[in-house]
């Protein structure tokens, strides 16, 4: 089979599939019905295109069954929840998202992890499954690690409710170095980077976390994984007349036609790769105390870039509205509940 150019760009890194795969999605399939996040039909069509226990299996390819899982419900959560800020009313109602936005720290940052909060059938169900995931992520992890996940998944959902809707409304196509820089924030990358550290059973300490070559390494890692995500989904978020991406502001800004402006990006991957694997090496010369985080936190970065693509190539979510295996369009496939109160 043939290759196309992203594919060809991150094929140096070996093609994994986790072992636990059909748990994941048999457990996924459970748990968003049992969360509420998703119920109607359309919205489980939609949902099942996705495979996002296919997608756990693919960037975390070392993670143990209760991982495996647990990271799908982490995907379907962030996706879920980007959707309605992307394409729900919830989205464009300041108030009803700083009160959402409110709960789901009130979880994050509570004794419990969220338990009291996971009880109450009074709040959104995005709150509620977040209590759920918390509940079943934090116990694993160190103080430094909570407190540096919180403040990415913070960073993630106030970027996507503010900076996006903001340009929505008014109109703005943002320039190409201020989307790069939030593209990290509204792709949930860094959250989702962060989990590594959860399924490899490590603990990155601050001083190597925050360290120029594996500051550079980890941004190089996540802007790979987004700019595929953008080369993938341009289509689909064009016929839906999304600017959020990052072939299309280059189309717009630099006058290009589409397939110029995918292939500067395109190329921009490769600079991204090689610039990763430079200072790769440079990372675990500086850290050499630290190997036995920084080998599997590094080789976890490598899995994602390349469990994306093969995710992203595959995934019928990224199908323009209209084709073939289209999944329904926003106004169908939104759970009106889940941001909103149940009752």
């Amino acid at each position: 089979m043939t290759l196309d150019p992203v594919q060809q760009t991150l094929d140096r890194f070996p093609y994994q599939v986790n072992p636990h795969v059909a748990e994941a999605r048999a457990h996924l399939t459970e748990w968003v019905r049992d969360t509420g996040l998703v119920l109607r039909d359309s919205a489980r069509a939609r949902f099942d295109h996705a495979d996002f226990g296919w997608f756990a299996a693919m960037v975390y390819p070392r993670a143990d069954a209760r991982h495996a899982e647990l990271t799908a419900d982490w995907f379907a959560w962030l996706f879920l929840v980007d959707d309605q800020l992307d394409d729900g009313a919830d989205g464009r109602d300041p108030q009803q998202l700083a009160e959402v936005m409110a709960a789901m720290r009130a979880v994050l940052t509570a004794a419990d992890h969220g338990a009291a909060l996971a009880r109450r059938r009074d709040v959104p169900r995005a709150v509620s499954s977040l209590a759920d995931l918390w509940q079943r992520t934090a116990p694993d992890a160190s103080p430094r690690w909570r407190q540096r996940f919180v403040r990415h998944l913070q960073e993630c959902l106030t970027t996507a409710a503010t900076w996006e809707a903001g340009n929505r409304l008014a109109g703005i196509v943002p320039d190409e170095a201020t989307y790069i820089a939030n593209r990290r924030h509204t792709g949930a990358i860094y959250v989702c980077m962060d989990l590594i550290e959860i399924v490899e059973r490590i603990d990155v300490p601050d001083v190597v976390h925050d360290s120029p070559p594996v500051r550079t390494a980890l941004d190089a890692a996540c802007n790979v994984v987004c700019w595929t995500n953008d080369v993938y989904s341009l289509d689909k978020e064009r016929s839906l007349g999304e600017v959020h991406n990052l072939a299309y502001i280059v189309q717009h800004h630099h006058g290009l036609d589409r397939d110029a402006a995918v292939d500067r990006v395109v190329r921009a991957i490769r600079a991204e790769t090689a610039l990763f694997l430079s200072v790769e090496a440079a990372a675990l010369a500086d850290h050499p105390r630290h190997a036995a985080v920084l080998v599997p936190y590094l080789a976890g970065m490598r899995s994602w870039m390349r469990g994306n693509v093969d995710w992203s190539a595959r995934t019928r979510r990224y199908r323009p509205a209209g084709s073939v295996d289209a999944a329904a369009p926003p106004a169908e496939y939104l759970e009106a509940a889940l941001l909103g109160s149940q009752h």
